[in-house]
């Protein structure tokens, strides 16, 4: 497990720290623990867009109709891709 060296610190109301309070009491944690956890979960789920995604019925089998279309020749593409790179 990887030693926590890192801060993170917030500036809040004094409603907003006692609500937070009360649900890091009603959790059985205290507050750095509730936070960690809801921050953590609340980026996972924020980044999870970037990493997967979701197509009802219709837009998976177009999505699987444009994977199986046959591979058509692009000169341009081929062109760009024979030619050094700015950083060779």
């Amino acid at each position: 497990m990887a030693q926590k060296s890192e801060r993170i610190e917030v500036r809040t109301t004094p409603n907003m720290k006692a609500l937070l309070q009360r649900a890091a009491t009603f959790s059985h944690k205290n507050v750095t623990e509730f936070l960690l956890e809801a921050g953590i979960h609340a980026a996972e789920e924020a980044l999870v867009d970037r990493r997967m995604f979701r197509l009802d019925d219709a837009q998976w089998q177009a999505f699987q109709d444009v994977l199986d279309r046959p591979v058509q020749s692009k000169p341009r593409l081929a062109r760009l891709l024979a030619e050094k790179s700015v950083l060779e």
